[in-house]
């Protein structure tokens, strides 16, 4: 037998190996147990950690050096984390040595194991046939399977403390992949800590899309992959070349994870310990509310949310999360043509500095899109902020000084960008600020982020159209650059497509609970569509009917219609024809 063979035979076993372990795991946390069934649960993760890691090792032997120097770096850490716990596991050890009992807990044989399988899992190779299914129906199949899983395991006894119906359990899965934040049942208290966590994951692969994990991480262990997958990949990130693309997955979970972890920081140096019976507790807090803060989620352990007495007037909090949210509502192709333009930005100025008797050429960094989407940004803040506070001046912020008013004015201007976190009492604003918000919300937040709506650029070029249309011109212009004909027929296919699919979830919700205040059910539907997560105070009290609805316009909203027509209705062939123009009387 090749070693080559052998090699595929260890693989596979290796894989199926971790794939049971995470099984168990599950079966582990999910349900109640006896005591010899938890020993001969773990006694199988140990036999996992003690056959398989080896395997990894006996694999570098078989393949004489074939692996790549990032793999063996990653392999390095598993094998020193597989030596700390079988060293954390002998008593005289632990004993002699403190440091050790660390170690000495469930949680890293857990986490151990999720990484052995990850590890394995992305040695397979993500194909696609673009005969057999287009990326558009790759794109929303991935997001049907989370959202199943996720229904599944939020299902199971110990996720939640009195258990969950079906639907509810759909319903929550969906919002958190969909990173809405629509709720039916209560996160923290509902749910246990181990229902939150999958909350939690659900909510992170979600938010940056189940592909950019799986096609990186197999990218990673492979060290290579198909012509289709990168031309796939490359509409994700908005590469420019092929040759660009894995390198900005690996820019864009680099920078999710430093962001989050920043957030997490500051999150967990705001808040009061003496509101948290341990330190664990408090971390978890943090963990869990700067992943739904910075993917825009919405998802709260709080009651009420950030109008929780404890956490209202936490302004430090309020303002770290808002910076989360419009971090993660710029979009990744933004905030990467943002560190590009500072790289250049800084290497001018430095060279103006060393040769200031020389021009310094600054080529075209910033792009058009970053330049729309930024401006588009700053106005829907500060107006936001400017028609929040003008309207809820001495309304919901009467109890607030001038500072406290701004503060929480920016927030109420930054969360209906698709964030889902409220500061002020929901049910008590003015009309005219629910109008704002709604708006608001409708909009959305830009292209490739984790946030909803019909995105920023959507809405920028649909006002320069009308500008130019008024203005007489044929065509849009802006910062010495013509926006192309297909983005703007792209711009007013997704608001059309936004505004009739919001129409028809507000016409079917008014049909099932014929009860509720129609502009309680607007409201509702629009923060479905773009994936907010803000309510009324309504969303608990649907009907069987009305949620389903409200998931299918979650996920309509997530995935985009656009999307979802393409999927079904994308013809590639290629038109070698053009008929006669004709103008259409309009106006």
């Amino acid at each position: 037998m090749s070693k080559y063979k052998i090699l595929e035979y260890l693989r596979r076993f290796s894989f199926w190996l971790s794939f049971f372990a995470v099984i168990a795991i599950i079966f582990d946390l999910g349900f109640s147990h006896e005591k010899f069934v938890e020993i001969e649960i773990r006694t199988f993760y140990f036999i996992t950690l003690l056959v398989g890691i080896p395997s990894i090792a006996l694999r570098y032997f078989i393949a004489n050096d074939r692996f790549p120097n990032k793999v063996r770096f990653f392999d390095t850490i598993i094998f020193s984390l597989f030596g700390l716990l079988a060293l954390a596991q002998v008593d005289a050890i632990r004993e002699n040595l403190g440091f050790f009992e660390f170690f000495n807990k469930m949680g890293w044989i857990y986490l151990a194991i999720v990484i052995y399988f990850i590890r394995e899992l992305s040695r397979f190779e993500l194909k696609i046939n673009r005969e057999i299914i287009n990326p558009a129906q790759l794109f929303i199949i991935s997001f049907l399977i989370l959202i199943i899983i996720g229904t599944l395991c939020l299902m199971l006894p110990k996720a939640t403390h009195n258990g969950i119906s079906f639907l509810d359990a759909l319903f929550t899965s969906t919002s958190a992949v969909c990173v809405t934040g629509l709720i039916v049942v209560d996160t923290g208290s509902y749910f246990t800590t181990f229902g939150q966590s999958i909350i939690l994951v659900l909510i992170q692969l979600g938010g940056l899309g189940i592909m950019t994990f799986a096609s990186y991480f197999s990218y990673f262990f492979r060290g290579s992959t198909s012509y289709e997958n990168q031309l796939m990949m490359k509409n994700v990130t908005d590469s420019e070349t092929l040759g660009e693309v894995f390198s900005a997955l690996k820019k864009i979970l680099f920078i999710t994870f430093v962001f989050e972890f920043i957030g997490g920081l500051l999150i967990y140096m705001s808040l009061d310990p003496q509101l948290f019976e341990t330190v664990g507790d408090r971390i978890f807090f943090s963990v869990f509310h700067t992943i739904s803060g910075f993917c825009n989620a919405g998802f709260s352990t709080l009651e009420y949310s950030l109008y929780q007495p404890e956490y209202r007037f936490n302004f430090p909090l309020h303002i770290i999360l808002s910076v989360l949210f419009i971090l993660g509502g710029l979009g990744f192709p933004i905030v990467l043509n943002i560190y590009k333009y500072g790289k250049y930005f800084i290497k001018k100025n430095f060279l103006r500095f060393k040769r200031p008797d020389q021009p310094v050429h600054m080529p075209w960094v910033l792009n058009l899109n970053s330049r729309i989407v930024l401006v588009t940004t700053a106005i829907l803040l500060v107006g936001g902020t400017v028609f929040f506070m003008f309207f809820e001046y001495n309304n919901t912020l009467k109890d607030y000084n001038f500072l406290g008013k701004l503060a929480a004015s920016f927030f109420g201007s930054s969360t209906p960008r698709t964030a889902g976190f409220n500061s002020v009492d929901m049910g008590a604003l003015h009309f005219s600020t629910i109008m704002v918000i709604m708006f608001l919300m409708w909009i959305g937040a830009s292209p490739g982020s984790t946030g909803g709506g019909i995105k920023t650029s959507t809405i920028a070029i649909a006002t320069l159209n009308f500008l130019s249309l008024a203005k007489g011109k044929d065509r849009v212009e802006v910062y010495n650059r013509e926006i192309a004909n297909n983005s703007l027929r792209r711009a007013f296919a997704i608001m059309t497509l936004s505004i009739l699919f919001v129409g028809l979830s507000i016409l079917m919700i008014s049909y099932f609970d014929p009860d509720m205040h129609l502009l309680d059910v607007a409201f509702e539907s629009i923060s479905a569509y773009s994936t907010v997560g803000l309510s009324l105070g309504i969303t608990a009290n649907f009907s069987g009917a009305s949620k389903i609805v409200i998931i299918m316009t979650m996920f309509a909203g997530r995935v985009s219609m656009l999307t979802i027509m393409a999927a079904f209705l994308a013809d590639v062939k290629h038109l070698n024809y053009k008929y006669p123009t004709e103008e259409v009387l309009i106006n």
